[in-house]
């Protein structure tokens, strides 16, 4: 194996938001940190090697990438979607959310109307708001623990808001759903035929379990290419998350010159040294330790599942087609979402992300993260079965 992910690696002292600021964030100093979307396994060998190469050289200067690095992102996109792209749609930027934020200043005005799907992940809400555009919610249709997309609800939203962007979530996170083509089809005509830009995060691509297929937006027709903006990292894949590097593919030039002006307005020019080198030698080189990754996080799921259903039965895993995300239904616990909480941090000893982070339908819900050795997953049920066995009292 390329990385052992069995190994319970200490990651206190390393300035890590996940497990070095419970106590600023008013949680007990003992908690067990499994919230925020970042793994607890070492990235794969190659990109240390690289980054090693790096340190060592000691020089740190303005830096930019050789078209080697363009090939290896548009290579993983073809070898793996089947997507066939250029390098000229490729857009760099330090994260997702700034270039969502950025396309949201570019493509729309003050007031406009952007449409999200909660419960979803909470970023989007923020920044349709802090850049003073219009948030319309479509909520996804929970039945039975699957969740769907309303449809009608979407056009009559477009229709009533004059909406100018949609912002997909494909994976969704947090309800873990893989949309069909199917799904994908109808959504991409109905946005054709309002005239509404998708904006595709698709950050979670590379993490779909067996049974489904993740179709990419844009390479379902050159109609949807050409009204649509595809965000993708390596960050999720490889563990990458704090070297900030982000590849946003617009194949519309005047869509993407419209981004790339805001994106150059903002002063940000290029990405640093370590994150292209990173980025590069990780869709290079990262294949296998990505494969088995996968494995190993499909037996976490496999075992939290088995957990629950003998241990837990009132908590409800929603039971997940992509990501490493897991999404659980406590509302048949006796317990508000307040008091849930409560119990969760100081009974359970366990920091998971509120469901109602995600929107008020997320209320009765939390967000795990399973992309973790599993003895700290196992860890993890221990203390829930303690939160569990309070909450029913």
């Amino acid at each position: 194996m390329d990385r052992d992910f069995q190994k319970v690696i200490d990651r206190h002292h390393t300035n890590s938001l996940k497990y070095d600021f419970a106590a600023s964030n008013g949680k007990p100093q003992d908690i067990l940190p499994m919230w925020v979307a970042d793994m607890d396994f070492q990235s794969p060998s190659a990109v240390s090697k690289k980054l090693e190469e790096i340190s060592r050289f000691g020089i740190y200067g303005y830096s930019d990438n050789q078209d080697s690095y363009y090939a290896s992102v548009t290579g993983w996109y073809s070898s793996r979607f089947g997507w066939e792209t250029k390098q000229e749609w490729i857009l760099r930027t330090p994260g997702i959310i700034f270039a969502i934020s950025a396309a949201i200043r570019a493509l729309t005005m003050p007031g406009d109307a952007v449409m999200i799907q909660q419960p979803v992940y909470y970023p989007f809400s923020s920044i349709i708001l802090n850049n003073h555009r219009k948030k319309i919610n479509s909520p996804l249709v929970s039945e039975n623990g699957f969740y769907r997309m309303n449809f009608d609800d979407i056009e009559q939203k477009i229709i009533e808001n004059d909406v100018r962007l949609f912002i997909l979530c494909s994976p969704h996170n947090p309800v873990g759903r893989v949309w069909t083509k199917e799904e994908l089809v109808t959504l991409g005509r109905l946005c054709l035929k309002y005239g509404v830009t998708v904006i595709s995060d698709e950050i979670h691509s590379d993490f779909i379990y067996p049974g489904h297929i993740h179709t990419i937006f844009a390479s379902i027709s050159e109609e949807f290419a050409d009204c649509s903006i595809i965000c993708t990292s390596p960050s999720k894949t490889f563990n990458l998350a704090g070297l900030q590097t982000s590849n946003i593919f617009i194949p519309n030039p005047d869509i993407r010159k419209k981004v790339a002006s805001e994106i150059y307005a903002t002063g940000f020019d290029e990405l640093n040294i370590f994150g292209l080198a990173a980025c590069e030698a990780a869709y290079c080189e990262g294949e296998n330790w990505l494969s088995e990754l996968k494995d190993y996080l499909l037996g976490n799921l496999d075992y939290l599942r088995a957990y629950l259903h003998e241990n837990l039965p009132l908590i409800r895993l929603v039971e997940p087609e992509g990501t490493y995300l897991a999404w659980l239904d406590f509302s048949a616990l006796p317990a508000s979402d307040k008091e849930r909480r409560t119990v969760l941090e100081q009974t359970g000893k366990l920091w998971f992300d509120a469901g109602t982070m995600f929107g008020e339908e997320g209320s009765g819900y939390e967000r795990i993260n399973i992309a973790c050795p599993r003895p700290t997953l196992k860890e993890a049920m221990r203390r829930l079965s303690l939160a569990y066995d309070a909450l029913q009292q």
